[in-house]
């Protein structure tokens, strides 16, 4: 396959829009779309037989296991995980309150974030340390100037006696940095401190073996850079934590094991986690290894040739960028969330581009998101709408 522009065949997007954004919620292609559609129909052709025989482990009557279990399979050999540790969820917040709801912290507990954490799941463990009289430490990440060394250093100066749990994103959302995730999990397992890593933007973007990251939960997202349908997120937990995880809804897997607990909790449609496998065959066919390389060089190409365009330093090194960047635009643009709102709506109705902005630091940013159906000239489109707006 030849990627760039030709390869917007394989998606339904809106071809007046040059979209830059794919990291946000996804864009899922026809042809994964086309498998969930399959498994719906077969669905309503038997909802009995597929959803309460087949479907999940104490139901099952196929000769290969439950639907579930087969396509958390083929999903945790992607990620370099055993079956058995991996389990669906609708997204990584689902996953992460999953892991923070079940974990047993008190009264004078510390659940350790950074300052760069998604907003989502950073409520959730305030809402939890909230519940229960624990205090959720927060760590400044180095930045605009990124410092892994640094962070990792921080992040290990946190770490205080009642510490019991660090949540730790693989790439961070807004700032789209990747951190040293294995190096922080270190750090905490030497205090013994459990690791919750949030790897919403990693599977797809990354090659990932997560049991080698050394951290004890994995959350992530499939319907972002994997090409699974929305709304589509695994939980990964080491043995030894299994037996204490529990789904926030509780059905009846209750104290059946891990798998039985997540794979039932209630009526509801599983065809987005069943299509994942057909999300990640269309990356292996594509060639993943040739994704992720196009995908970063486009990523790092546009970040080194905006911040020359529009006079903006760029202060993180080509390690700590995945399939995603962000960059500062120039002063003129203003610096308050209000001013990114208006400015990403104006790029979108007058310019028809599609981009991810946000403001911090004294500055609106871009975060730019490469995927094979980009090419250099759309990102040369934001760069010239910016320009011509001062």
């Amino acid at each position: 396959m030849t990627f760039g522009h030709d390869m917007l065949a394989y998606w339904a997007l809106d071809p007046d829009v040059t979209y830059l954004n794919h990291g946000t919620v996804g864009v899922v292609p026809r042809r994964v779309l086309a498998a969930q559609q399959e498994i719906r129909d077969a669905i309503e052709r038997q909802p009995s037989q597929f959803l309460l025989r087949e479907l999940a482990s104490f139901g099952a009557s196929l000769g290969q296991g439950s639907r579930m279990r087969q396509a958390a399979a083929r999903v945790a050999a992607f990620l370099g995980a055993r079956g058995q540790d991996v389990v669906f969820v609708d997204n990584a917040t689902a996953g992460a309150n999953a892991v923070l709801r079940s974990l047993a912290i008190d009264a004078g507990d510390d659940i350790l974030v950074t300052d760069h954490g998604y907003g989502g799941v950073t409520r959730a463990a305030e809402f939890i340390a909230r519940e229960r009289g624990a205090t959720v430490r927060v760590v400044a990440v180095p930045y605009p100037a990124f410092d892994a060394a640094a962070l990792v250093a921080r992040v290990g100066e946190a770490i205080g006696p009642r510490t019991k749990l660090a949540l730790i994103d693989h790439v961070t959302s807004e700032s789209a940095l990747v951190l040293p995730l294995a190096d922080i999990a270190s750090a905490c397992r030497d205090r013994g401190v459990l690791v919750l890593a949030d790897g919403a933007h990693a599977p797809g973007a990354l090659a990932l073996d997560i049991p080698a990251l050394g951290v004890d939960f994995y959350v992530a997202n499939l319907h972002k850079w994997a090409h699974a349908p929305r709304s589509c997120g695994i939980l990964w937990s080491a043995s030894a934590h299994q037996e204490q995880l529990h789904p926030p809804v509780i059905s009846w897997g209750l104290d059946e094991g891990f798998t039985q607990e997540f794979d039932w909790v209630g009526t509801r449609d599983p065809s987005a986690w069943l299509a994942a496998p057909e999300g990640i065959a269309f990356l292996e066919e594509m060639g993943f290894d040739a994704v992720r390389t196009y995908n970063h060089d486009l990523a790092w190409q546009s970040a080194r040739s905006l911040t020359g365009a529009w006079g903006t330093a760029l202060e993180i090194d080509e390690s700590t960028v995945g399939t995603m960047v962000t960059i500062a635009l120039p002063g003129a643009a203003g610096d308050t969330a209000e001013g990114a709102k208006e400015l990403r709506t104006a790029l979108l109705d007058e310019d028809r581009i599609e981009v991810q902005m946000h403001a911090g630091y004294g500055r609106i940013w871009a975060r730019i998101s490469a995927q094979v159906y980009n090419e250099p000239s759309d990102v040369e489109r934001l760069r010239d709408a910016v320009v011509r707006r001062g």
